[in-house]
């Protein structure tokens, strides 16, 4: 059962990533063609721009952040089964 939540895990962060990426493309790409002019914000080339790269950068952290904390815990387990092992080999 346990296996199963970090499996579904891993699966919302991939989703949850792609997700952030695309919504990062279409407001830059939004805010190019001028789509928050229409509503009275700032728009442009170089706000378009800024959006790319900071809306990249934060997808990278935070989608980063989630994979670490993955990694961390396939790491933990790997060494737990391995010091079982170990602990049964010298029985």
């Amino acid at each position: 059962m346990r296996d199963f939540f970090i499996r579904s895990f891993e699966l919302i962060v991939g989703l949850l990533v792609i997700i952030m990426s695309i919504v990062v493309l279409v407001a830059g790409l939004g805010a190019m063609v001028g789509a928050g002019q229409a509503m009275g914000g700032p728009g442009g080339f170089f706000a378009g721009l800024a959006i790319l790269v900071i809306g990249g950068l934060y997808v990278l952290f935070i989608g980063g952040a989630m994979y670490l904390g993955l990694g961390i815990y396939q790491n933990t387990r790997r060494t737990a089964e391995a010091m079982e092992r170990l602990a049964a080999a010298r029985d």
